[in-house]
C-alpha cells in the first residue's frame, strides 16, 4: 500500500477542515498534532484553502495535510504546490483521477455506488472515499460493495460523528473516517483550540479502543 496511505490508516480518523481565514491555520493544527491527530483534509471550498495548507505543511512537517473537495486539475496543482500529500475529491472525475495517478498523486475520489469502484479500480486505486457515507446507505452499504471487490478499502465521509464512527472504524475494510467534529467551524472560528486538542485526543483513543489497539 502507498506510504501515504498507510499513514492515513495508522490514524484512522481524518478530519475535514473548512477553513475561512488562513491565520485559523497555525493554531488549529498545533491543536490537532496536540492531540495526538497530525492530519488534516482541508477543503478547497474556500479562498483560504491553499494558503492554509502551504502554512499546515511548512510549520507542522510531521503532519499529514491533505486537499478536500477538490475539483478540478488547476485545484490539484495548486493544492500539491502548497504541501497537500493526498487528494480527495466529492465524486469519482475520471479526468482528475487519471491527472493525479499519471502524476503519481495520491487521490481518493468519492464513490457511493459499483460502477463508480470500478471506474477507481480501472485506474489501480486501493482506496476510495465513500461518500455521502451515511446518507449512501452507512456501514450497511460498503459491507454490501466491499464483497465483490475484494482487494478494496473505503474512507467513508459525511455524516461520521462521535456516535457512530466506532462502528465504522471495527470493519477492516475501513482504511480511516473522515469527519469534522473535532473541528466545527464555531470552534475555529472563536479559537476555541484547547477543545479541538481534547477532541482530538478522544479521536486517538476511540481509533485504539475500535481497532483493538
Amino acid at each position: 500500500m502507498n506510504q501515504v496511505l498507510e499513514q492515513i490508516q495508522q490514524i484512522g480518523i481524518v478530519p475535514v477542515v473548512v477553513l475561512n481565514d488562513a491565520k485559523a491555520a497555525e493554531p488549529l493544527a498545533a491543536a490537532l498534532c496536540a492531540g495526538g491527530l497530525p492530519c488534516a483534509e482541508v477543503t478547497f471550498r474556500t479562498a483560504a484553502a491553499e494558503e492554509a495548507i502551504r502554512i499546515m505543511s511548512e510549520k507542522f512537517p510531521e503532519m499529514l495535510v491533505g486537499a478536500g473537495t477538490v475539483l478540478t486539475t488547476e485545484q490539484v496543482d495548486r493544492a500539491v504546490a502548497a504541501g497537500a500529500k493526498f487528494i480527495v475529491s466529492p465524486g469519482l472525475n475520471p479526468r482528475i483521477v487519471k491527472y493525479c495517478v499519471e502524476k503519481g498523486i495520491l487521490i481518493t475520489p468519492g464513490c457511493a455506488t459499483p460502477s463508480e469502484v470500478e471506474q477507481a479500480l480501472e485506474n489501480g486505486l486501493e482506496v476510495v472515499k465513500f461518500f455521502p457515507a451515511e446518507a449512501a446507505g452507512g456501514l450497511k452499504m460498503i459491507k454490501a460493495m466491499a464483497a465483490p471487490y475484494v482487494g478494496l478499502k473505503f474512507m467513508p465521509t459525511g455524516g461520521i460523528s462521535q456516535s457512530n464512527v466506532r462502528e465504522y472504524l471495527a470493519y477492516d475494510r475501513i482504511l480511516a473516517c473522515g469527519g469534522s467534529w473535532m473541528v466545527k467551524s464555531d470552534l475555529v472560528d472563536e479559537g476555541r483550540f484547547d477543545e479541538i486538542e481534547k477532541l482530538a485526543a478522544e479521536c486517538v483513543s476511540i481509533v485504539k479502543e475500535s481497532r483493538g489497539k
